[in-house]
This record gives structure tokens, C-alpha cells and sequence, in this order.
């Protein structure tokens, strides 16, 4: 009669599978090298599989070995998820908050507001996704997040919509620029001048484009990007100016000239979250902490304009 198989045995033929020699599989495993080998030896004649030839001292495994070596690491993969899982109620158990963030803010900015925020909640988990504006809405509505940072418009009767800032568009470039020498940039500044510019179809790009329009500006975009990072980027490496909402400048205050513009060009930024959310406290301090980061960013923005 056969002996069960142990999960010694099992670990130690993954091993070898995939460090490749009993002796690496033997340190993966801490154990010496000859009970490496005895544990290959008796899971062989336990399952009574040919899972192994021998060539010049070397185990190879089998096709048989290979077949069983799918079915273990199939199972493996099992216990991981089980493993996920037992986290996902532990984080659940000690609080969570799930955010959504537009790219423009996925950087420095959520940056300083999640760490305001666990610093006075150090017990939660704290998860950020960045993603546009369209699928945070959505995913806060599906409750996969509990609260989203958008800059789309919202019409929709179960999700609670607050301003975060509704602020001029503020002029950009590198720190060499010409226009560095300008308090204020206005339109005419912006004629064939090169210019990067966020998607046409996006929140910023419209407006943008509807100043071009208006003010008969000669346009000459170099670029378009779909994110505010790879827009700040190219300007700040010379190659245009851009007009963007002064959050999205967060992280790169001191690699490029930041400057008014006019006519005032007001931009918004949106908090969303839903009207039954399960964990509305947190939500609620998660808000209040975001509020403050941006009043007090702007604050220092605009406080530094000459």
C-alpha cells in the first residue's frame, strides 16, 4: 500500500522544476541537499509515477513529471488567492477606502492627500487607482470605489458631487522661455507659439481650443498628450508652453515658469462619491483632507505669481 503524499514532497518537486537542480531547490527550500533527494525519491515511489531520468547526476523530469508539475502549480496558484482573500477581509476588518484619481493627480498630489489622510487614519488601507474620469465614475457607482477625483461633469442622482477647485487655467513653459519675462500671458502671447495640448476631447482641450478660437490664435501644437504628467514632462524639458489646472503642476513647481492667464479661464475639479456609501466617515475625511491639500497648494501657487 502506498503512502500519501506529503506537502514536503510536492514543495520540493516545484523547486526542482523551477530552480532547475536538487541543490538550488534544496536552498530554495533550506534544507540540506541529501534530504532534498530523499524527499524526490519517496514522492516518485509514493505515486508510483516515473517523474524523473537520470543523466549524468542530474535530475530530468519526465513528460509525466512535467504533466503532474501543471496540476501542483495550478494548485498553487489556488492557495495564493486563498491567500488574498484571507487579506481582503483582514483589510476590510480594519477599514478601507478605494480612490479613484484622474492621471493629472496621480502623482504628487494624491500623493500629499493620502498621506494627509492616513496619517490621521493609520489604521486603514488605503488603495489608489489612476483612471479617467468616465470609469471612476462608474466604479464608484458600482461601489468598486468608494470615492473618485474627476473632472468631467456628473449627472447622476446616486452619486454625491462636491467641488475640489474651480480655478483659472494657468500658463506653463520651460524655464528659459521667452515669455518668462511676461507677469501675465494673455492670448496674443500664445500665437505660433509652440504649445502642447492636452486631447482635443478631453476637459482641458476643449477649452484650450475654444480660446484659440475666440482670440483668433494662430495655433502651432507641437503635441498632444493624453496625461497631465507627460504633458509637464515635454514642457519642462523646452519643448512648448502649455495652459493647465494648477493642481496638475504638483511635483513640478521648480522645472518650469508658472504664470496667470487672461482672460480668467475657469477650470473645475470634481469629488464623487455615492449617497449610501458603506464607510461614509472615512469618505467624509478622505474629502476634508483633499479640500485641504489643494486650497493650501493653490494658495502657495498663486502666492509666488510676480
Amino acid at each position: 500500500m502506498r503512502r500519501a503524499v506529503n506537502l514536503r514532497q510536492v514543495e520540493i518537486f516545484k523547486a526542482l522544476i523551477e530552480h532547475g537542480t536538487v541543490s538550488r531547490a534544496a536552498e530554495v527550500m533550506w534544507i540540506s541537499q541529501p534530504a532534498a533527494s530523499k524527499l524526490l525519491m519517496h514522492l516518485e515511489s509514493d505515486t508510483g509515477l516515473k517523474l524523473f531520468d537520470r543523466h549524468k547526476g542530474r535530475l530530468v523530469p519526465t513528460a509525466l513529471g512535467l504533466r503532474l508539475y501543471e496540476e501542483i502549480d495550478r494548485i498553487f496558484v489556488g492557495l495564493h488567492q486563498v491567500e488574498s482573500a484571507i487579506e481582503t477581509v483582514r483589510r476590510e476588518n480594519q477599514g478601507q477606502l478605494a480612490v479613484g484619481v484622474i492621471p493629472a493627480l496621480a502623482d504628487a498630489f494624491i500623493q500629499r492627500t493620502t498621506m494627509g489622510f492616513l496619517k490621521r487614519n493609520p489604521n486603514v488601507y488605503c488603495s489608489v487607482r489612476p483612471l479617467a474620469s468616465q470609469w471612476i465614475v462608474d466604479s464608484v457607482q458600482t461601489r468598486k470605489l468608494d470615492v473618485g477625483i474627476v473632472s468631467s461633469r456628473i449627472d447622476n442622482p446616486y452619486l454625491v458631487t462636491e467641488h475640489l477647485q474651480e480655478q483659472p487655467l494657468v500658463c506653463i513653459m520651460p524655464l528659459d522661455h521667452a515669455l518668462a519675462q511676461q507677469k501675465v500671458i494673455r492670448p496674443e502671447h500664445l500665437d505660433n507659439m509652440p504649445f502642447i495640448s492636452f486631447k482635443v476631447d478631453s476637459y482641458i482641450g476643449q477649452k484650450v481650443a475654444a480660446i484659440f478660437a475666440k482670440y483668433n490664435v494662430k495655433t502651432n501644437i507641437v503635441m498632444t498628450a493624453d496625461a497631465s504628467p507627460t504633458l509637464r514632462q515635454f514642457v519642462a524639458a523646452g519643448l512648448g508652453i502649455s495652459l493647465v489646472h494648477p493642481l496638475f503642476i504638483a511635483g513640478i513647481e521648480d522645472k518650469v515658469v508658472i504664470r496667470p492667464f487672461e482672460p480668467a479661464t475657469p477650470s473645475d475639479l470634481l469629488l464623487c462619491y455615492a449617497r449610501d456609501a458603506r464607510n461614509a466617515q472615512l469618505i467624509s475625511e478622505f474629502v476634508k483632507e483633499t479640500k485641504a491639500v489643494a486650497t493650501r497648494f493653490v494658495e502657495e501657487l498663486t502666492g509666488n505669481f510676480p
